[in-house]
């Protein structure tokens, strides 16, 4: 099957970018001397898991319990949900560890702590649990000397639940105000330090602490040391994205993920070319502040995954993009031919489809079909 037999728009993969993808963060934390779980919430697609794995039953990070079920149900076992859990999906939780899943829970207060504590209780049930470490301010989680680090584990341990560990996420790494090499090195030197101190507080007072989780992409690929840390996660270095490529993690050549779309006409006056993907095929994530003179909303590529220098999606209304030169008129393309555009955000882009079209060039080799829903 050809790219051509395709309606659009349509999700491609390139096998060959998503394998050297893949081989590239591999290779990477193989030599660091440390464990990479995949994170699975850009893929959702047990196909694309498995080029990641380093065993049959994972281990995987997910960011949905939906994600968690499609992947237990086809064998993956060793799951960590890592976002904190809200009080109505313990029950999901639990339906999952009692049919044998190893689904650790994310927590990062001793309110959340004693919710999960009591539906335990009257569950009877035990859960595996690592407590949210807060590495720079981003989003959630408990500073390493933060009391309630250790009253939180004190609770769990009286429940007699089984605490796991740390986790955080340098999610600072898209904000940076200087991105680049040197800038990553650092946060992901802070990111272990916060992961690693809060670990050893915890041993101190008495509690197991033998999983250490770190991670973002950038920050995997741009740490040096990674002493004290047991694995590091990472989602969106399978595929990459405009995002990644202006923050210099990858090249837009390596960017794996693309729309198939049809030229459909041209603006009259500005010679803008106008596509039958607009955002809800491509998502109206901008990426980086001060990138969208560079990207828009997407690059445009020929039908062969070449890019065309220039051209960006400039706007979108729900099906029609609009495609536009950096100078002068868009060449000129009639009605019917195929771009790829690549995006910005690739979790983002791709929550819009069923399935990926994996490719070869312009041959479509296999139907990958993903994971929706919460």
């Amino acid at each position: 099957m050809d790219i051509r037999d395709l309606q659009t728009p349509a999700l491609l993969l390139d096998e060959e970018r998503l394998r050297a993808n893949i081989g590239r963060l591999k290779g990477r934390l193989h030599k660091k001397g440390v464990a990479l779980r995949p994170h699975c919430k850009t893929c959702k697609s047990i196909d694309a898991a498995r080029l990641c794995l380093s065993g049959p039953q994972g281990p995987i990070a997910v960011s949905t319990l939906a994600e968690a079920e499609y992947f237990a149900a086809r064998g993956i076992t060793d799951i960590c949900y890592a976002v904190g859990i809200a009080p109505g999906k313990l029950g999901r939780a639990a339906a999952l560890r009692e049919k044998g899943v190893a689904l650790s829970l994310v927590l990062d207060s001793v309110e959340s702590a004693c919710l999960l504590a009591r539906f335990a209780g009257d569950r009877h049930c035990v859960f595996d649990l690592l407590l949210e470490i807060d590495c720079d301010g981003h989003r959630s989680g408990l500073a390493p000397e933060d009391p309630e680090l250790l009253e939180t584990a004190a609770l769990l341990r009286a429940a007699g639940q089984n605490l796991r560990g740390v986790l955080t996420h340098a999610g600072s790494a898209y904000d940076l105000p200087a991105p680049g090499p040197a800038a990553f090195a650092a946060l992901a030197g802070k990111e272990r330090h916060a992961a690693v101190r809060a670990a050893e507080n915890l041993r101190a007072a008495g509690h197991a602490c033998p999983t250490v989780s770190v991670g973002s992409t950038p920050t995997a690929f741009f740490g040096e040391d990674f002493t004290g840390v047991t694995e590091v996660r990472a989602g969106v270095y399978m595929f990459q994205d405009l995002v990644m490529a202006g923050l210099g993690v990858c090249h837009e050549e390596d960017i794996a993920l693309s729309v198939l779309c049809a030229v459909i006409g041209r603006q009259k006056g500005s010679g803008n070319l106008v596509t039958d993907a607009g955002w809800m095929a491509l998502s109206r994530d901008a990426g980086l502040a001060g990138n969208f003179e560079r990207h828009g909303y997407g690059l445009i590529c020929d039908a062969q995954g070449r890019l065309l220098p220039g051209l960006r999606v400039v706007a979108t209304n729900q099906e029609h993009g609009i495609v536009a030169a950096e100078a002068g008129c868009c060449p000129d393309l009639p009605a019917g031919t195929l771009l790829r555009v690549l995006p910005v955000h690739a979790c983002a882009t791709a929550a819009a489809f069923d399935a990926y079209h994996l490719c070869r060039g312009t041959e479509i080799i296999a139907l990958w079909p993903r994971c929706r829903g919460w």
